[in-house]
């Protein structure tokens, strides 16, 4: 789910966020070749903007691998949700970081699309679909990805551009295999499907807008299993 401008998805975000990438390649200095260092494993990079800044991750894989659930307690109710820690070390290591340091806590949600694609987003502390937490890092989990109800997804402004924003499915939805899946919903399903019979303001087009009830998360915890 890309940010701003929206295009059925939604086209690029008005603030574009970079992403700088290690070069690979070889020197020969004095008949000896050195390689550059390989690229961090996530590739948590400086970027804009820097909404709530809490810092950039630093990877640790042992920390990375540990299971954990996190729940929203939202105005419509509770969702929880498993963290895919096994299958998005890097994405699941960004939402547990920013969970831990209050990045969620008194945001909304600022999207809901009923018509075509059926997802509630979430994460954005400006709530306006461009904000981000200052870094971004790259994809995974894209191999054969589907979006099943019930599937969290991260929204994105194209490759590698993740930030603080994500997805929830709250219907069987058809979309490319973009936006790396890294949670499933264990609870709050009726939450998710109430919100959306609520419907939407259409201010992005016909079923794209901002929630008619609105979904202000007061804080969201993450719990080791």
């Amino acid at each position: 789910m890309k940010r701003k401008h929206w295009v059925p998805l939604a086209a690029a975000a008005s603030v574009v966020l970079t992403l700088t990438t290690a070069a690979s390649a070889n020197s020969r200095t004095n008949e000896r070749t050195s390689a550059a260092p390989a690229p961090a494993p996530c590739g948590f990079t400086k970027a804009v903007p820097a909404d709530r800044f809490k810092g950039i991750p630093v990877f640790d894989p042992a920390t990375a691998a540990r299971p954990y659930s996190a729940t929203l307690r939202t105005g419509q109710g509770r969702i929880t949700f498993r963290a895919l820690t096994d299958k998005a070390p890097c994405t699941t290591f960004s939402f547990r970081f920013l969970a831990q340091r209050g990045y969620f806590d008194h945001t909304h949600c600022h999207r809901l699309t009923t018509q075509k694609i059926y997802v509630l987003q979430c994460g954005d502390p400006t709530g306006t679909g461009s904000g981000g937490p200052g870094y971004s890092f790259r994809d995974e989990n894209l191999s054969g990805a589907t979006y099943p109800a019930g599937t969290v997804a991260m929204a994105n402004s194209g490759p590698d551009t993740n930030g603080s924003q994500f997805f929830f499915v709250w219907k069987d939805t058809k979309l490319s295999p973009a936006y790396t899946p890294f949670g499933q919903v264990t609870g709050g399903m009726d939450v998710l499907r109430r919100i959306a019979a609520g419907g939407e303001d259409d201010q992005n087009g016909p079923g794209d807008g901002f929630p008619t009830l609105p979904v202000d998360i007061s804080r969201v915890r993450t719990a080791a299993h």
